[in-house]
């Protein structure tokens, strides 16, 4: 949770998801473990990470609810990390990420990697915002306000 930062930032949750999962290594923990990365060994040869930031990383990821740990699935004495179901929700963030980097950070004849869904062999479609009837919506189309408890709306957010 976010401790020292002001009210405002306390309630949003964009500020609060970062806190929980916005650093480079964490989505790239995140990310591994979607191509089916579970020991540590793996992530730390896979990502190049220094062992005291992983193991920092992992520890904040399964005390957040991302990951739970394991035994191993092979029987050995080793420990796996496992996505939850809120670790699994976090592949719509990664998979726009992924597309945004495709779109703006590469250059047209530079090698990158590319999600193919498994079925057909495809590039995804890209992600986007829809309201609640289908309409594609942009940052002006939209607007927050406050809730409390269950949803119950305050003052409108400008």
């Amino acid at each position: 949770m976010i401790e020292e930062a002001s009210p405002s930032a306390r309630e949003c949750p964009v500020a609060r998801a970062l806190e929980a999962i916005g650093d480079r290594w964490s989505l790239m923990i995140v990310r591994d473990a979607f191509d089916d990365i579970r020991r540590f060994s793996e992530f730390q040869k896979n990502l190049g990470v220094a062992r005291n930031i992983l193991t920092a990383r992992l520890k904040a990821l399964v005390e957040v609810g991302v990951f739970e740990v394991r035994p191993a699935s092979d029987g050995s004495a080793y420990k796996e990390y496992v996505l939850t179901e809120q670790g699994r929700e976090i592949f719509p963030i990664v998979v726009s990420l992924r597309q945004w980097g495709e779109r703006f950070l590469f250059e047209p004849h530079e090698t990158r990697s590319l999600l193919l869904d498994d079925e057909r062999g495809e590039p995804l479609m890209p992600i986007e915002v829809r309201s609640a009837s289908g309409q594609k919506l942009g940052p002006s189309d939209c607007h927050r306000v406050r809730v409390v408890d269950g949803g119950e709306r305050t003052t409108p957010e400008v």
